[in-house]
């Protein structure tokens, strides 16, 4: 008897799944299926798990395919597994090619082709919907955006739009998409959502665009270049009944909601100044580099170190100010801006073509924070005081890229679970969108 084991979460059981099994069935004379619990989806960076344990085993039996089900809960447990059921075979989809290798060394290894197109749902007791969601660019995020998706239940990404086509395709093509076009009128149709990761003047208008086709949005740092345009369209997204969210990773990660409970708690007293930096050396070449409009250190970084202040220290800032280190174009280099408010200060600094220290340091009245680089991941906190007896030191788990955290609360929202909305709040964003007219106001 040729026995053959694989495992997945199963959540929201679709005709991938479905596909997936049929062909391990295939594969040998007896099919052994490992269904993960919540918690060890959690653990390895599974999110948005909306089926209950049981109702995802149900499921797996349903399709008949399976001959023993089992539940997976730890790490390692997939070698014992092949060992205690003297597994033949193991197989897992496409998405891992080459993540199991490892255990060529006790079975044979298959990597199974997925189901491209995956958004019809079957086999399932709840009505959720998997959000269909399109890619607008494909520049360096949007490639560490679809791994990060594939972790998210409850989203599939279906295609991708991007004005010049031959990148369209080789997008579309490298992560097996269902479609790469050029053609807004054609992606619209095709999608429930979109996530926006094209140059940042392009934001605002393709923002529009979606919420006038009832389309939910995810946009990468900044949403706008104005207060204004911000404000008009969380307007427009209320009134069209549509999610609009900043994706600015930091917010909604782990630790970092862990730092503002922390820091705010009153264990350092009262916060008296914050100051946050985020450096890293450009490519020269590189379009943060290269674009005399809207490249530079403060537009690409800042989002990051002004939404630790304004987390800390609200959005309502008396005086902000900047100075800069540019080049011969006109490119910021090195930016730092500072904050002052009744009673605090702040100072966010960013940089291209500088290299600093990247820290987060928090200053209170009985004692301060800190987080090393890079703090925007929040992976180490330490509370420091006068006596370094009582110093205490936390530390957060950081999955992947971190995209996974915005992607999960995205998906969440448009399912009507609102309760996620403090990590970045409509005003917040808009004041971020304030700085950056704030910014490019005083380049001119």
């Amino acid at each position: 008897m040729r026995k053959v084991i694989t495992y997945g979460s199963f959540d929201l059981f679709h005709e991938g799944h479905y596909q997936l099994l049929k062909r391990a069935r295939e594969l040998g004379d007896y099919l052994i299926v490992g269904v993960t619990t919540e918690h060890y989806d959690e653990y390895r960076g599974k999110l948005n798990v909306m089926d209950s344990l049981m109702e995802r085993i149900e499921n797996v039996k349903k399709t008949g395919f399976a001959d023993e089900i089992i539940i997976e809960d730890h790490i390692g447990q997939k070698l014992e597994d092949i060992q205690k059921y003297q597994a033949d075979v193991f197989t897992v989809g496409s998405d891992w090619v080459g993540a199991f290798d490892w255990l060529k060394d006790y079975c044979e290894v298959i990597y199974l082709e997925r189901t491209k197109n995956v958004s019809s749902t079957m086999l399932r007791a709840r009505n959720y919907k998997i959000l269909k969601l399109g890619v607008i660019g494909t520049g360096r995020i949007a490639h560490r955006f679809y791994p990060e998706a594939k972790y998210v239940s409850g989203v599939n990404v279906e295609g991708v739009l991007n004005p010049h086509l031959e990148s369209a395709k080789r997008y579309k093509e490298q992560f097996g998409l269902k479609f790469g076009t050029d053609r807004a009128d054609e992606f619209w149709e095709q999608i429930d959502a979109v996530y926006i990761a094209s140059p940042h003047d392009t934001h605002t208008g393709y923002i529009r665009q979606a919420l006038e086709h009832g389309r939910h949005v995810l946009c990468e740092k900044p949403l706008a270049l104005s207060g204004k345009e911000a404000k008009e369209l969380y307007e427009l997204a209320s009134a069209k009944g549509c999610v609009l969210m900043e994706a600015v990773k930091t917010a909604y990660c782990p630790g970092f909601q862990q730092l503002l409970g922390i820091a705010r708690s009153g264990v350092i007293g009262s916060i008296r100044d914050v100051e946050a930096a985020f450096t890293k050396l450009e490519n020269p070449d590189s379009r943060e580099l290269t674009d005399t409009s809207f490249g530079g250190s403060f537009l690409e970084l800042a989002s990051y170190p002004v939404l630790a202040i304004f987390k800390l220290l609200g959005i309502d800032y008396e005086d902000l100010r900047f100075e800069a280190i540019r080049d011969e174009k006109g490119i910021d280099l090195y930016t730092k801006a500072y904050f002052r408010y009744k009673n605090s200060l702040a100072t966010a600094k960013t940089g291209l073509g500088v290299k600093s220290e990247g820290e987060l340091i928090i200053s209170g009245t009985k004692g301060y924070v800190v987080l090393p680089a890079p703090w925007w991941k929040t992976q180490e906190i330490e509370i420091r005081y006068e006596n370094p007896g009582q110093n205490e030191k936390f530390f957060y788990k950081f999955l992947g890229d971190g995209l996974r955290y915005e992607i999960s609360d995205f998906v969440a929202a448009v399912n009507g679970n609102e309760k996620k909305e403090h990590k970045l709040k409509p005003e917040e964003s808009v004041a971020l969108a304030r700085v950056m007219e704030a910014w490019l106001g005083c380049r001119e």
